[in-house]
């Protein structure tokens, strides 16, 4: 792991990138960015090393001034979030985060999963922001860009920081992860549990390891997934199982069996999102769709469109998370029907939102003696 200051440029990257460099990754290529002058395109010149060289993960430090993103989406249930990383090295090909690299002059393809940026100062900034005297709390989400606990966290343990300082204030948390990494962290979930100031919902998008593999390379197996969202409940924690996204022709079948192992493990809540392909994102999706399933490529690709009015994507609100159509119309029916058959609640947990409290600033006191 290779931590640096030096943030990248777009004159650094590189679209055609050989199997062998990228083993591993979930982007075929380094597709240029919508912000970047000129298109590049993946050509094979014959004057590659004789030698390939893996991709390497790289690491920038983010000099953020301020942690809590705000947002006025009316389909999403929360309107703060934290993000104490930029790219992930999970590598999902269908991740909507990507793009949010181009506004770096980086590739949202391959850059995304490979030159990642940290926040060190992520905690202290959230704690001065808590402080604002016109500060008024509702549920901070986690993970609804990129993931809290993607391999980094390993070594910056910035997630971890984060909710201890949410331990400290009182305030409520709901986490999304696909990564049982977030274990490290169970004693500081307890804790936030024991006032319900924290949910967790664990994304499982397929129980078949060699697909998982190809869709998430660098994510937790679907076992992992799995025994995470038991031992969350077993110490208390609320815990959800999001099956996201739903891949048409690829992982749709999997609904009913996703939400039966997540309920045997006793998880509590269930959510789905259909795939959707905003931006950069639907060809890097096309590239990874024509290597990976070359045989049903053109299938997929069909009935997304179908979903979406004809188009690669639908940015409507109410409509660009489950799509619209028959096709659609059956997914919902099929989800709800296994949902409630199976016992999960209807209705999403609520956190505390009137335990919120600054501690006091040490220093200020020692200044009163």
């Amino acid at each position: 792991m290779k931590d640096t200051d030096r943030r990248p440029d777009a004159s650094d990257t590189t679209p055609f990138v050989r199997e062998e460099e990228r083993r591993g990754r979930g982007a075929v290529t380094n597709r240029s960015g919508r912000y970047e002058p000129s298109t590049k395109e993946a050509v094979d010149d014959g004057w590659h090393p004789l030698e390939p060289t893996p991709l390497r993960t790289s690491i920038s430090i983010d000099a953020t001034r301020s942690i809590i993103a705000r947002n006025q989406s009316p389909d999403i249930p929360f309107d703060r979030s934290i993000n104490p990383y930029r790219g992930c090295e999970h590598g999902c090909i269908y991740c909507f985060a990507r793009p949010t690299h181009a506004y770096l002059g980086l590739s949202p393809g391959l850059d995304f999963e490979s030159r990642l940026f940290a926040k060190p100062k992520a905690a202290e900034l959230l704690a001065k922001e808590l402080r604002r005297p016109s500060y008024r709390p509702r549920v901070i989400a986690m993970g609804t860009n990129t993931d809290p606990y993607q391999p980094i966290e390993r070594h910056f343990g910035i997630t971890r920081q984060v909710l201890e300082v949410m331990a400290r204030f009182h305030h409520p948390v709901s986490i999304v992860t696909k990564s049982d990494l977030i274990l490290k962290d169970l004693d500081v979930l307890e804790k936030l549990a024991e006032e319900n100031l924290v949910k967790v919902a664990i994304s499982v998008t397929t129980l078949d390891r060699k697909i998982a593999r190809k869709m998430e390379p660098r994510a937790s197996t679907p076992t992992k997934r799995l025994e995470a969202i038991s031992k969350l409940r077993d110490a208390g924690i609320p815990t959800a199982v999001m099956v996201a996204p739903i891949v048409p022709a690829i992982n749709d079948q999997e609904i009913e069996a996703i939400l039966e192992e997540a309920r045997q493990r006793d998880a509590l809540e269930a959510g789905y999102v259909m795939l959707r392909l905003p931006l950069e994102i639907k060809d890097l999706f096309r590239e990874w769709l024509e290597e990976e399933f070359p045989d049903r490529a053109s299938r997929v690709i069909s009935i997304m469109r179908q979903m979406r009015g004809g188009l690669d994507y639908d940015p409507q609100w109410h409509r660009r998370m489950t799509g619209d159509g028959p096709f659609a119309e059956l997914i919902s029916k099929r989800f709800h029907l296994t949902r409630r058959k199976l016992g999960f609640r209807m209705e999403p947990h609520r956190l505390d939102l009137g335990k919120f409290s600054a501690p006091p600033i040490i220093d200020n006191q020692l200044r009163l003696l």
